[in-house]
């Protein structure tokens, strides 16, 4: 076996109880309190087939896996502690398996230790003798009770300390966004069952800002309690607005790693927006929420101020200023308007034929930043498409809401929601692909929209017609619609490939580095670096500045600086490319510019 079919093998064993986790439905979750029984070897199968039983008995299913070599088998239940009885089921199902583990000479712990579920059934397990030597132990090395009081000796019942049956009844609130789905707000925040996967130091993008502070309040497990909490209390909503709350989910990116990277898919960036939302009606909207929160306007406006408006965001007294009456953070370089945007370029450009050979229609959806700062990167998108026999109109007349949703504006993106689903709703119903360059922005009308306009039949239309340019493009080339010739500039050389983290999250980067291995003698490397930092506004922050640039620095500016010069850095999302040229200093472009260079040749 391979060096990388073992670390397959081992990812697969190490995902199990994520994937467990996973199979939870409400506050119906595998619980770990019969979890870590072991037994001789050789006995294991009967001793198996004898707890299988006993679940069976009481109508429960469970997840099986563990380490058959030594005996040690990690059984979760499923059990809904909400439901009446449910505690007394889970307790008379604890004694049995204690006693079968006693029958076959086994240990009620093997590998996770007794904690406040296993500590009280030890006299029965060890005898008085042994156990009164433990509590002689305990004594005189801690005489005060203050090291993990009521574990190992002197436990209470293992009932007795179980959140779910101590959580008072909450009256139900209306959120801004729909979170049905989950089954309420409350029920988002409680999908966390405290694995810790999030608190993760060196592999996948969930949670950046944990990885860079290595804070637990900083982790979407400390942020799911905290929420968790604060939708407890009696006023849910007057509880979200909590300052103490707003800075503990204040350094979340928004990066959606969570709803995949998490096995239970708690999607915090969702539960952000509506907290911020609620903070927004206490406390009001500042002005750079605001600001950041239009910023479809803020670019229309630069674009029409060319180039004044270029050279008035590199005049540093400017900068200053904004640091001080916005917060925007003068170490950052501002965006660069483009002179023509995207919308007068494309009216002047000729569509392919209609005939037997064409591709079909599309919808480019114009971003805010495709539109206005990166035209390039656009235009590179509907030639490439063209070429590819494609019909292509523009959606260029309104912002998807993807700035309003990350500064908590939710009737604002609602509204944009409601303009862009209406403008695309007749498109999407006949089945027109629905494709756009920036993945937090296209993503944003697969994703957020439906919580937005729940039960919006145009809303789930356009959802489903989203869909990434590369993947038609690819699809074109596997098909000969789409030619990259062998001779190209990138024949020989190394692409070094960053996705962005909606993407990752939401649809994948397999089409992206598909593309761009179809270029003819490149080779193509994807990085796992991480979240690159800047994540929309976040990294333009005063006071996230430095934080931003940290997790920038933690793996994915070391990947760069390590690239030889004539390695060509990729990234599909505006923030990383603008992140990884200002703390590299290295250009960077979108794979799709890659493409069309090695069609064009210069």
């Amino acid at each position: 076996m391979s060096p990388a079919e073992q670390a397959s093998l081992i990812k697969v064993r190490e995902s199990g109880l994520g994937l467990l986790m996973a199979a939870s439905s409400g506050t119906r979750r595998p619980l770990a309190f019969v979890e870590d029984t072991a037994v001789e070897p050789a006995r294991l199968a009967s001793y198996t087939a004898r707890f299988r039983q006993i679940l069976e008995a009481h109508g429960l299913t469970a997840g099986f896996y563990g380490h058959c070599s030594v005996g040690c088998l990690h059984i979760r239940p499923f059990v809904d502690l909400s439901q009446p009885g449910q505690a007394d089921l889970m307790r008379a199902v604890a004694e049995q398996v204690r006693d079968l583990v006693l029958e076959y000479g086994g240990v009620n712990s093997s590998e996770h230790g007794d904690g406040l579920v296993r500590s009280e059934f030890n006299r029965r397990i060890f005898g008085d003798e042994l156990y009164c030597a433990m509590q002689e132990t305990k004594r005189l090395f801690d005489p005060a009770n203050r090291m993990n009081p009521g574990k190992i000796v002197d436990a209470g019942p293992m009932t007795s300390h179980l959140r779910d049956a101590a959580r008072p009844e909450v009256p139900l609130f209306r959120t801004q966004l729909n979170f049905d789905a989950a089954g309420g707000m409350r029920a988002a925040a409680d999908r966390c069952m405290n694995i810790g996967l999030c608190r993760k130091e060196s592999a996948g993008v969930m949670c950046p800002s944990y990885m860079a502070t290595r804070d637990e309040e900083h982790s979407t497990r400390g942020r799911a309690n905290a929420l968790l909490h604060a939708l407890s209390m009696p006023d849910p909503r007057a509880a979200l607005g909590d300052d103490r709350l707003h800075g503990i989910l204040d350094l979340c990116l928004e990066c959606k790693a969570c709803k995949t990277e998490c096995p239970l898919g708690v999607d915090m960036a969702a539960l952000k927006t509506e907290a911020l939302a609620a903070y927004h009606e206490r406390h009001g909207v500042p002005i750079r929420s605001r600001a950041f929160g239009s910023i479809r306007m803020l670019n229309r406006l630069g674009s029409a101020g060319y180039p004044v408006a270029n050279a008035l965001a590199s005049w540093r007294p400017a900068r200053v200023a904004a640091q001080r009456w916005l917060g925007v953070a003068s170490a950052r370089p501002l965006p660069r308007f483009d002179r023509q945007n995207l919308r007068g370029w494309f009216r002047h450009q000729p569509q392919p034929g209609t005939g037997s050979g064409a591709a079909g229609e599309l919808v480019f959806l114009a971003d805010s930043f495709t539109s206005f700062t990166d035209v390039a990167v656009g235009r590179a998108a509907i030639e490439l498409l063209q070429r590819a026999g494609w019909r292509i109109s523009l959606a260029a007349a309104g912002c998807c809401g993807r700035a309003s949703l990350s500064k908590g504006l939710v009737g604002q993106a609602r509204q944009q929601a409601a303009r862009m689903t209406s403008r695309l709703a007749q498109s999407a119903a006949r089945g027109v692909p629905i494709v756009g360059v920036e993945p937090s922005c296209l993503l944003t009308l697969g994703d957020e929209y439906l919580a937005l306009l729940p039960g919006d039949a145009a809303a789930r239309a356009v959802a489903a017609a989203i869909r990434l340019p590369e993947e038609l493009l690819a699809q074109a080339i596997a098909d000969g619609r789409l030619s990259i010739p062998v001779a190209n500039q990138f024949s020989g050389r190394r692409i070094l490939f960053h996705g962005h983290c909606h993407q990752k999250a939401l649809a994948g980067t397999a089409a992206t580095v598909q593309l761009l291995r179809s270029i003819p003698g490149a080779e193509v490397i994807e990085l796992d670096a991480g979240c690159c930092g800047m994540a929309g506004s976040f990294g333009y922050e005063a006071e996230h500045y430095e934080l931003s640039m940290k997790i920038g620095e933690s793996r994915l500016f070391p990947a760069v600086r390590a690239e030889p010069e004539h390695t060509v850095i990729a990234a599909t999302g505006i923030s990383c490319r603008q992140q990884i040229l200002h703390g590299t200093g290295r250009h960077v472009l979108h794979p799709i510019e890659i493409v069309w260079l090695s069609l064009h040749g210069r």
